[in-house]
């Protein structure tokens, strides 16, 4: 079935990597509608930013990194997520601080006093939640530049990264199991239907992915679109349906999944990604790859002391976030 899929789309002839790069979109924003739907069902948007969406927007990553552990391509595989991490805590995060503003500060409402306070207790716990996940991504940033100090990050390194990845997620989960019983909280009758669709987006993203990681393999030119780029444009295109994601509930006036879900998405690449990679085969580090760090260090804090202090992400600071992003290009591309 699916080798007759393929060869259908393929047979569009030059069209044909525009139509896999579609249907992987397609395929992102079908989990995107669903993961909606899922928060409607009750689900809060720090549990649905942290735990929930990174999976399913960083499936790409994952799938990526698998396709190219095949190939045996390290360089591009830590190069994709680095590009990822990067453009998530820059630019996909400063564009919408930029155009709309990020403000986690609790609305003000004309409810009764009881509810007002409830709201306000409940804004306090996200942003605390934030903040901890803001630790952890320099936690896990620093992790990893200690482990890839030498030039590649081994075998133990790679168990080191995943052991720190499955400690963070389950603290996660029992703390919204530990919410869920508090409050008495039950997941909706939908969650099977919704899991369903959520594979078959997944499926659809791998086949996608997988042909588009071939396409551009064959490409041996001087270009951008080539197989020495793979691991920028394989960064590249699974951080479009992240930036979907971002610019919608930014619009949408729902900054905490904004922000979650950025976040949680970093922690797929680093450190699982980088660590699943390291698991197969040692990772060997690209030119530019202290400067990526750095910059995620510096956007990380950044993110953390506005957050803490101010509440909110101003406009001035989401334009030094995309000037970042554009430095961190033209380093890794130019420099």
């Amino acid at each position: 079935m699916q080798s007759s899929f393929v060869k259908c789309v393929e047979d569009t002839g030059h069209w044909a990597p525009w139509l896999f790069l579609a249907i992987f979109l397609a395929a992102s924003f079908l989990m995107i509608w669903r993961l909606e739907a899922m928060a409607a069902d009750g689900l809060d948007g720090t549990a649905l930013g942290t735990i929930v969406m990174p999976y399913l927007t960083g499936l790409g990553n994952l799938i990526l990194i698998f396709i190219l552990a095949r190939q045996g391509r390290s360089t591009d595989a830590l190069t994709s997520c680095l590009v990822n991490n990067v453009t998530d805590l820059t630019l996909v995060l400063g564009a919408p601080a930029l155009i709309w503003g990020l403000d986690l500060s609790p609305r003000p409402t004309a409810s009764k006093r009881g509810k007002s306070k409830k709201n306000n207790s409940a804004h306090i716990v996200n942003r605390l939640s934030l903040l901890l996940t803001l630790t952890a991504v320099l936690f896990f940033t620093g992790t990893t530049w200690a482990l890839g100090a030498g030039g590649r990050i081994d075998f133990m390194g790679g168990l080191v990264l995943v052991g720190m990845f499955a400690f963070w997620q389950c603290f996660h989960v029992f703390d919204v199991l530990k919410t869920n019983a508090r409050e008495n909280r039950s997941f909706s009758w939908m969650l099977p239907f919704d899991l369903a669709l959520l594979a078959l987006g997944g499926y659809v993203i791998y086949v996608s992915t997988d042909w588009l990681v071939k396409w551009v393999s064959s490409i041996h030119t001087t270009g951008f679109i080539s197989d020495h780029h793979l691991g920028w444009l394989g960064g590249l295109v699974n951080v479009l349906p992240n930036a979907v994601l971002a610019f919608f509930y930014a619009w949408a006036r729902r900054p905490e999944v904004v922000y979650t879900s950025q976040v949680g998405d970093s922690h797929i690449c680093i450190p699982l990604c980088v660590g699943v990679y390291a698991l197969y085969r040692p990772v060997q580090t690209p030119a530019f790859f202290n400067v990526g760090i750095f910059i995620l260090f510096g956007a990380a804090i950044l993110h953390f002391l506005f957050i803490a202090v101010l509440g909110r992400l101003p406009r001035l600071v989401g334009l030094v976030l995309v000037l970042a992003c554009l430095y961190f290009f033209w380093i890794g591309l130019l420099g």
